[in-house]
């Protein structure tokens, strides 16, 4: 098969690439804000358990986006790749628009369901764009599936390289940081309006003519499709916790704001992304995925330990190297070892990524509240201070939550390293086979 680009195709690339950039947008605008969530509602309903209230909030989406993604992937071919993506349009408009209206409400436990809301829309948004977006950009070049959608989702960090830079300028010249969820409505408008006047391929699975009941029966067939969707659950959590937590935790810590690295590993991840293709033909995909997982530990514990923004700069550069190649690379691994399992097995693939953050991240607050209370000497004594005594109170929560995340890819440096090693022995025995059957 050629892997030219026909006309048609370079209009549904772009139609992928907005769609990935406006989720990848999306993150940056809620790490941006989440803040003023913070400061503005949370703290004024509950100030001890402000970090983990917020930590469940930006955690709905990822819900959202989970069981979207779940559901959305099991039935994109009889809704069609138009109406998914159209329906993740309108859950980022209506989602923006009711956060910005319960921001002008005084703070209640109504303010806090509205903001739940919100966030919950815009997830569900952000699962139709995945469920739709990745079947289709497999189906239009099967052939070079690691490089496409990794190329695909280098147009997630720069939304997120955008989305950071506004913010902060928002943030200097003082402006409502509601500004920032109404950025976010431009390209929801923009892919809707482009979306209606493009024509979508069926997926890989309708084109080769594998059923319904075939590609559900899949899942059950494939012990190694288990496995990869346990590592999911884990790559994810190295990947996307910590982008939503970094301006959150690390703006004091190193005398910077957090979100100037979210802008910086954006751009790292936006390059790299671009080589995925070359890296995977040399290593294979699970030996890139294994050196993924070294490099997000040792990225992970030294933001930790990081004090100066030299420092934290170099350690999110390492994090950035490691982590942005496994949401892509993961998906093309299951995508080019089952097409049988269709857009249902990418669409399960991502419901584990999704669950994971929702998991994680009231975890990850509830270290950080503990922690900073404990250092404190107590709830009553951390309400007191000011200046650099919260500061180093802060650093010390900071430490702990970044660090506890630091374990999760140590654990998938054997599982991958299996892998690894289980496909070169396969293909080595293939090599053998064909050189016997040829000296016959």
């Amino acid at each position: 098969m050629s892997t030219q680009i026909e006309p048609l195709d370079k209009k549904i690339f772009l139609v992928g690439n907005l769609s990935i950039f406006m989720i990848g947008l999306g993150l940056a605008v809620r790490a941006v804000i989440a803040t003023n969530l913070q400061e503005d509602i949370y703290n004024h309903i509950d100030l001890a358990n402000s970090t983990a209230m917020l930590g469940e909030a930006i955690g709905i989406t990822f819900a959202g986006f989970a069981f979207t993604l779940l559901f959305g992937s099991a039935l994109v071919d009889l809704v069609g790749i138009k109406r998914m993506l159209l329906l993740s349009s309108i859950g980022y408009v209506l989602g923006s628009l009711l956060i910005i209206f319960a921001s002008m409400i005084p703070p209640s436990a109504g303010v806090e369901n509205l903001v739940l809301i919100g966030l919950l829309l815009t997830g569900l948004g952000w699962g139709a764009v995945e469920a739709a977006s990745n079947p289709m950009v497999a189906a239009v070049d099967p052939e070079n599936k690691t490089h496409r959608l990794n190329i695909l989702h280098a147009w997630w960090p720069a939304g997120m390289v955008v989305g950071g830079l506004l913010g902060l300028a928002i943030s200097k010249y003082a402006l409502p940081w509601q500004l920032n969820l109404v950025v976010l409505l431009i390209p929801a408008i923009v892919l809707a309006r482009l979306v209606i006047t493009t024509k979508f391929p069926v997926t890989e699975r309708v084109s080769t003519g594998i059923s319904y009941g075939e590609m559900f029966r899949e899942v059950f067939k494939q012990p190694m499709f288990i496995l990869l969707w346990v590592c999911m659950w884990l790559t994810a959590a190295s990947e996307l916790a910590p982008m939503q937590w970094v301006d959150l935790t690390l703006s004091r810590v190193v005398g910077m704001k957090g979100i100037l690295l979210l802008v910086y590993v954006s751009m790292v991840m936006f390059v790299m992304r671009h080589f995925a293709g070359h890296l995977a033909k040399l290593l294979s995909p699970a030996g890139l995925l294994w050196l993924s997982s070294l490099l997000a530990a040792i990225g992970l514990y030294s933001l930790g330990m990081a004090r100066t923004p030299v420092a934290a700069f170099l350690a999110a550069t390492v994090w950035a190297i490691g982590v942005c190649y496994m949401w892509p690379t993961m998906l093309a691994t299951v995508s080019e070892r089952f097409v049988r399992g269709g857009a249902l097995f990418l669409g399960l693939l991502g419901f584990a990524g999704g669950m994971s953050i929702q998991f994680v991240l009231p975890k990850l607050g509830e270290i950080f509240d503990n922690a900073k209370i404990e250092a404190a000497g107590g709830l009553e004594a951390f309400e007191k201070l000011t200046g650099d005594e919260l500061d180093a109170v802060l650093a010390t929560a900071s430490i702990e939550s970044f660090q506890s995340l630091a374990v999760v890819p140590l654990i998938l440096l054997p599982i991958f390293a299996f892998i690894w090693f289980w496909d070169r022995r396969q293909a080595a025995s293939k090599v053998q086979g064909v050189t016997a059957v040829g000296n016959q």
